[in-house]
C-alpha cells in the first residue's frame, strides 16, 4: 500500500479544512467542495506559470481578441480548401453539401429551418442548398405531421450512397485540419472552441438585424481579459 499517497491526501484534506474554517461558505464542506478546492489550485497554479504566447502584431499593440478572430478565419478558409479537395471529383458543389447531408444521417429527418439552424445559415443560403440537394435527388421533403407547414427533409438512399463513396476522402481532409496537433491538445482545443459555441450560437438564434446585433451583444454581455 503507497502510504505516502494516503499521507499526502490527508494532509490535502488538513488543509482544505483549515481554509474553510478561516474562510467559511467559500467552499461547502463535501467531496465537491473538496475537489473544486483542489481544481481552484490548480488553476491558481498554472496561473503563475502562466507564458502568454505570441501572436503577430502583438508588439504593435495588436489585441489577443483580433489574433483569435483572424485565426478563426484563416482556419476556416484552410478547411474549405480541404474539403474542396475532398469532393472534386463528386457530386457535391460545395461543402456545404456533404455537412448538410452528413447532419441528416446523424441526427434523422428535421425541418428545413432545423437544419439551416444546425449548421449555422441564414435561411436564404440554407434553402439554396436544401434546393439543390433536392434537385439531384440527394434528400427528400414531406410534410410534417406536427405542423403541416413545415417541410420534413431527410437524407435517401441515393444521398447515403453518394455521401459513403465521398467519407473516406472527407475523413482524411478532417484530419489534416487538426494538422500536428497531440491527442491533448485537441482536446484542449474542443473544449475551448465548445464553450465558444455555446456562448455565440443563442445569440445567432435570436436573428438579430445585422445593423443591431454588435451594439445588442454589446450591451447584454460583459467582455472580461480572464
Amino acid at each position: 500500500m503507497d502510504y505516502k499517497l494516503i499521507k499526502d491526501s490527508i494532509d490535502l484534506l488538513q488543509e482544505f479544512e483549515t481554509e474553510i474554517r478561516t474562510s467559511p461558505g467559500l467552499y461547502p464542506e463535501t467531496i465537491q467542495g473538496f475537489k473544486d478546492w483542489i481544481s481552484n489550485k490548480e488553476n491558481v497554479h498554472r496561473e503563475e506559470h502562466f507564458e502568454e504566447p505570441y501572436w503577430e502584431g502583438k508588439e504593435n499593440g495588436r489585441t489577443a481578441e483580433s489574433a483569435i478572430s483572424t485565426l478563426l478565419v484563416h482556419l476556416n478558409r484552410y478547411a474549405k480548401t480541404y474539403s474542396k479537395s475532398a469532393i472534386s471529383d463528386s457530386e457535391f458543389s460545395t461543402q456545404e453539401d456533404f455537412i448538410y447531408l452528413i447532419n441528416l444521417k446523424a441526427f434523422g429527418e428535421m425541418t428545413k429551418m432545423a437544419l439551416i439552424k444546425r449548421n449555422i445559415h441564414d435561411k436564404p443560403v440554407g434553402m439554396l442548398i436544401i434546393a439543390r440537394l433536392l434537385r439531384q435527388g440527394l434528400v427528400e421533403q414531406t410534410d410534417s405531421e406536427l405542423d403541416k407547414r413545415s417541410k420534413l427533409i431527410r437524407i435517401t438512399g441515393r444521398g447515403l450512397q453518394i455521401l459513403e463513396n465521398q467519407m473516406e476522402k472527407i475523413r482524411q481532409a478532417t484530419n489534416i485540419v487538426a494538422g500536428n496537433l497531440t491527442y491533448y491538445e485537441k482536446m484542449d482545443l474542443i473544449r475551448i472552441l465548445n464553450k465558444l459555441d455555446r456562448f455565440h450560437y443563442p445569440i445567432f438564434s435570436r436573428n438579430i438585424n445585422s445593423d443591431q446585433l454588435i451594439d445588442t451583444v454589446n450591451d447584454e454581455y460583459v467582455f472580461m481579459d480572464s
